[in-house]
């Protein structure tokens, strides 16, 4: 076994730089047949989610397999190989099995524990199978992988550390609040019909939303999601299927937006959302800005100005001043420590946010000052003249503003969210400047990945560690001994060809011999033969079975001077039969 992973995920790169890298359906199929064309590689399977993707492969060569499927990744991602290459993660042989049980389980997903990685498993070994690049090994990775993964979630509780993408995200989307509590009742537009669009619709369906639309570029699907929806006899909800173009209609009437499409581009723009939003509330709401700025001008735009104007927290009158006292400049009424530097004790800066009395006390100070006025820059005179200025701007306004501590203003509240938006799809589906659009809500796969960055790891997480270390034992073992299998096979055909010989040489030297004694000789040299090969071939696979055991074949090969051609051709026979079983229950299953 030389299994290889190379991939990126939402723990070793940004998101922005997964969503750049995201594999189209058509990128995936080109990507797999590219690799099992290249050299290193005689199998291959891609796993491409929202958060994850990773190209699984059977490589003789290790330095030549990583350097390989790189390149491929970065060819059939559009990610120029240099800028990949800091993200990319390496899992070979054991830790590669390792890997994919826990990602099975959902240890390694973006909220721990959720179920929805074990259908997209399913859909990448299939998607393998339909392109026959998928041989023995992997083929049985993904079936126990598989296998892993409910066995994960029958025997333990790690349904309870974290829930489906879909839900964690109504999560974010309703915070403090209960999401069955926060969902009644709404009208929710799902854009897609795909596995994610399909569970969130049931998610929402669940939650007790009053109606859910669905949009999806081929209409036939959105309709066969929506009556299905219908004909579920746990939920009560209204669902019905609309085309694309109606989406911006649509908008203005729903209260919350589930998007996951397969589109390379931007699905809801910034604009539409912001028009969205405008029709329904009747204020303008701008994608730069918030509400009131769409022109700079205008009723809207004076709205905000007067909002944010008196937010200002005014100066009162009775503000107290600094401390009037000097040490020995007791008459002084300002602490010139308070001064900020490079001011003098006479000019504005130290006048400044004094009453009228306050001044004239100020100015009889400087008249009759005993500072040294050599290091000041203004004269007495130039001081006399700015306080008689001042005191004539008092009579004016009731006060001098504060000019050294300005007051600062009073951010105006944000608008409660009448449109909650989430974006399940990689690459991204909703403009990211909606979430600045006052009146909107915006959850993607970006803030997900930050808000479950500190979630909790539940005790049930451990014990689901410690079934993947048996579970990759287990297969590791398996997956040495099958290794030695054909080596074995190969031996035991080798030696009943010697017993079939023998007994013709037999029968040339002893022509009389009947039928009777022939059967008879010829069922004891088999015991013979099998007696003796019984316990080697035994010990041989307990042996190859262990860790190392790998080179048990090379040996039992060298011994009996077995062809290895012969045992080539056991081991395509073996993966032959084995392969057409397991599509044949794949189709089965599905």
């Amino acid at each position: 076994m030389s299994l290889l992973v190379v991939g990126l995920s939402h723990r070793s790169a940004p998101v922005s730089v997964l969503e750049r890298a995201a594999l189209s359906q058509d990128a995936q199929i080109k990507l797999l047949q590219d690799t099992v064309a290249a050299e290193p590689a005689t199998e291959a399977a891609a796993l491409a989610t929202c958060n994850r993707i990773e190209l699984y492969a059977d490589v003789d060569k290790f330095h030549a397999g990583v350097a390989e499927l790189s390149t491929l990744l970065a060819q059939h991602s559009g990610v120029g190989l240099d800028e990949l290459t800091p993200y990319l993660y390496v899992h070979y042989e054991d830790r590669a099995v390792h890997h994919l049980f826990s990602v099975a389980c959902g240890l390694d997903s973006m909220v721990v524990g959720e179920g929805q990685i074990l259908g997209q498993i399913k859909d990448s070994l299939a998607r393998a199978q339909e392109l026959h690049t998928a041989g023995r090994l992997l083929n049985d990775l993904f079936q126990q992988g598989l296998r892993v993964g409910k066995r994960a979630h029958s025997e333990t509780g790690i349904d309870r550390a974290g829930q489906s993408l879909v839900t964690f995200g109504l999560e974010q989307l309703a915070p403090g609040a209960d999401v069955e509590t926060w969902a009644r009742g709404k009208r929710a537009l799902v854009i897609g019909a795909g596995s994610m669009s399909s569970l969130a619709a049931a998610t929402l369906a669940r939650a007790g939303v009053g109606e859910i639309v669905i949009a999806n570029r081929t209409h036939e699907r959105a309709e066969r999601l929506a009556q299905t929806l219908a004909e579920q006899g746990e939920t009560e909800v209204t669902a019905r299927a609309v085309p694309m173009h109606a989406v911006p209609d649509e908008l203005t009437r729903a209260g919350l937006v589930v998007s996951c499409t397969g589109a390379t581009g931007l699905v809801l723009t910034a604009e539409a959302v912001a028009a969205a939003v405008e029709d329904r509330v009747g204020i303008p709401v701008d994608p730069a800005g918030g509400p009131g700025e769409a022109s700079g001008s205008g009723e809207g735009a004076e709205s905000g100005r007067t909002a944010a104007a008196a937010a200002v927290r005014p100066v009162h009158e009775d503000t107290p001043l600094p401390p009037a006292s000097l040490g020995t400049e007791e008459s002084c009424p300002l602490d010139p420590p308070a001064v900020q530097g490079g001011f003098s004790v006479m000019g504005e800066a130290a006048v400044a946010g004094m009453d009228a009395a306050t001044l004239e006390q100020h100015g009889a100070w400087v008249d009759n000052a005993t500072v040294d006025r050599r290091e000041r820059r203004r004269t007495p005179a130039d001081d006399a003249e700015l306080i008689t200025a001042l005191a004539a701007t008092v009579r004016v306004t009731g006060r001098i503003p504060e000019r050294r501590r300005p007051e600062p203003l009073v951010e105006v509240p944000r608008p409660e969210p009448v449109l909650a938006l989430l974006d399940l799809a990689m690459p991204r589906d909703i403009d990211a400047a909606a979430h600045r659009l006052a009146g909107v809500r915006l959850v993607d796969i970006e803030s997900l990945a930050e808000a479950s960055a500190g979630a909790p790891m539940a005790a049930d997480v451990d014990q689901v560690r410690r079934i993947v270390s048996d579970e990759v034992a287990a297969f590791g073992a398996a997956q040495r001994a099958a290794h030695i299998t054909p080596t074995v096979v190969a031996l035991r055909s080798m030696a009943a060809d010697v017993v079939a010989s023998e007994i013709a040489r037999l029968e040339g030297r002893l022509p009389g011999l009947d039928d009777k004694h022939r059967g008879e000789i010829t069922q004891t040299v088999r015991r013979v033969v099998d007696k003796l090969l019984h316990a080697p071939t035994v010990r041989v696979k307990q042996l190859a079975a262990e860790p190392g055991g790998a080179g048990y074949a090379d040996a039992l090969r060298t011994l009996f001077d077995l062809d290895p051609e012969t045992v080539a051709a056991v081991s395509r026979a073996d993966d032959e039969t084995d392969g057409s079983e397991k599509d044949a229950e794949n189709r089965g299953r599905a």
